[in-house]
Order: C-alpha cells, then sequence, then structure tokens
C-alpha cells in the first residue's frame, strides 16, 4: 500500500466528528445539524412529493408494530 491508500483506511476507520443532538424530532429520531446541499440531485429534499393525504396519515414509528400491523391499526381507526 502506499501512503495514501494507507492514510485513506485509517480516516474510514476513525469516528466522525459530530456533535451529539439536542434536539429530537416527534418521531424520536434526533436532529442533527449538518452541512448538506438539499438541492444536489442526489438528496430528496422532499420525500412525501406526489403523495396523498392517505398514504401520509400512517405512523410507521411505532416500533412495536411492523408495516402491516400500522397498516392494519389505521384501517380500524378510519372505522
Amino acid at each position: 500500500m502506499d501512503s495514501k491508500t494507507v492514510t485513506k483506511a485509517a480516516k474510514a476507520t476513525e469516528a466522525a466528528d459530530l456533535a451529539a443532538a439536542s434536539e429530537f424530532s416527534p418521531s424520536g429520531a434526533p436532529r442533527q445539524t449538518t452541512d448538506i446541499d438539499l438541492d444536489h440531485p442526489a438528496v430528496d429534499n422532499n420525500p412525501r412529493s406526489g403523495t396523498t393525504d392517505d398514504q401520509n396519515r400512517i405512523d410507521f414509528n411505532d416500533p412495536s408494530l411492523d408495516g402491516r400491523e400500522a397498516v392494519e391499526k389505521a384501517l380500524k381507526a378510519q372505522n
């Protein structure tokens, strides 16, 4: 290995230098500030674009339910 390869390998195993999250979203996921170009083509800055209200009504963030159970629960709640 040359010195550049060794340096890249060492950096790949180093811990990321990210600050701990101080805010959390309603789902419980930490909110971390990052410098991301939201207009970059590889970033989906509007993941719910083109979806309906019905598609977004189901809460898939309940860790005690799998996807099928979450859908069944949402459908039963509509009755």
